[in-house]
């Protein structure tokens, strides 16, 4: 268990995009990742390690991304 209480925090509204599959399809679509000192990728699991086998573990990362100027 987590040593803090758990929390809900704000995060500033961003653009994303969801991809499945290979290659960069971002450039393809006119955007390009957008991480900085401030904007980060973040991981969201999916999947709880202590009670799933590790071969079917889900995690989701998100890439804050810009339309490319």
């Amino acid at each position: 268990m987590p040593k803090n209480k758990p929390s809900i925090v704000t995060i500033p509204k961003m653009n994303y995009i969801a991809v499945r599959g290979t290659g960069n399809t971002n450039e393809e679509n006119g955007y390009e990742l957008d991480i900085t000192d401030k904007r980060y990728h973040h991981e969201i699991y999916l999947s709880d390690p202590r009670k799933c086998d590790v071969s079917k573990l889900k995690t989701v990362i998100r890439h804050p991304i810009k339309k490319i100027k």
